[in-house]
């Protein structure tokens, strides 16, 4: 005979020993031998209402590993069972049945228990709540496009990647700088279920009040509480910014340039030491692999005293601050 099938309805058969054989009915036709002793369509029943109740009602297994979950009852059964595609199981008259795998490592599958009862509703099922889950395999953080020395006050991205981690619905890349958190990247717009590549970017300014920070980017699977506590974390090795960008690194080189003769000056110092700087221009240029930039100065002389300056100081950090005494303009 044919069968027109509609969803949530299951073809359920028994052979005269009494054994179940049941066909979940998709929107196709199935064929079957018409000398089976007994069939019937029973339409499922799913949800509230259901006389089916799952222990736990959500399972979390690492990959690789056992489980076992119970399905019972609560009413008169006729049969009980597991759909599996890797662990079938069934009952009859028994109020529990056990669905139980050595090794977990199927990651599409979704066990579904059933009741077929001997008082409507006739047939219930209840879809097991699982979720198979696999720490990274890497966790690593680099800059993006750049090598070498960073320059203060520049904009770069730092990339975290992770290779092989699943589900990463459940994913979290959290970004630190030092012992803070700046950044929590999640993922729950992804539905994967199986093992993939993900990555974080985080957009950092180098600033003198961060030189030496070292950067940390932390994978976290937070599975819930059915899940492993503490959740599941693998951290990256640290990126050091101390090796990155630094003071004046790499070290620059100093030169002065005056309307006036200098006649004490240093070579190669941010520092210009005389006991008569005379009004004037001043320039100091700084240089080093990365760039190179001057600065101009004009000392106008004071309506009192002699007019002149005892220091004039320049530090380069690739812009520059000063520090001058008396009056100047610039």
């Amino acid at each position: 005979m044919f069968i027109n099938a509609v969803r949530k309805q299951s073809l359920v058969c028994f052979s005269k020993t009494h054994h179940l054989l049941r066909f979940p009915l998709l929107p196709h036709k199935v064929s079957w031998d018409e000398g089976a002793p007994f069939c019937s369509i029973i339409a499922s029943l799913s949800g509230e209402g259901c006389s089916l109740v799952i222990k736990p009602a959500r399972v979390v297994v690492g990959f690789g590993q056992p489980v076992s979950v119970s399905c019972e009852a609560t009413r008169p059964v006729r049969v009980l069972g597991w759909e599996s595609s890797i662990s079938a199981a069934h009952t009859q008259n028994d109020l529990s049945v056990q669905w139980t795998v050595s090794s977990l490592i199927d990651w599409i599958e979704e066990p579904i228990c059933y009741g077929v009862f001997f008082t409507a509703p006739r047939q219930c099922e209840e879809k097991l709540n699982l979720v198979l889950y696999k720490t990274p395999d890497s966790v690593s953080i680099r800059p993006v496009n750049h090598t070498g020395p960073m320059v203060e006050g520049k904009e770069y991205q730092l990339l975290c990647e992770v290779q092989n981690v699943a589900p990463v619905q459940y994913l979290s890349l959290r970004w630190y700088r030092g012992q803070s958190e700046v950044y929590n990247h999640t993922f729950a717009d992804l539905t994967s279920a199986s093992p993939v590549q993900v990555s974080s970017v985080l957009v950092v300014v180098p600033t003198r009040a961060q030189n030496g920070a070292q950067y940390r980017c932390v994978a976290v699977l937070e599975l819930g509480p059915e899940g492993p506590q503490p959740p599941p974390t693998l951290t990256s090795e640290p990126l050091n910014t101390s090796e990155i960008f630094l003071v004046g690194n790499p070290a620059p080189v100093y030169s002065w340039q005056s309307s006036h003769s200098i006649k004490e000056t240093l070579e190669d110092k941010a520092v210009l030491i005389s006991s008569s700087l005379l009004p004037g221009t001043y320039t100091c240029t700084a240089s080093n692999t990365l760039e190179k930039k001057s600065k101009m100065f004009i000392i106008k002389a004071k309506n009192e005293g002699n007019g002149r300056v005892d220091t004039l100081l320049v530090i380069y950090n690739s812009v520059f601050s000063y520090l001058i005494k008396n009056s100047i303009s610039y």
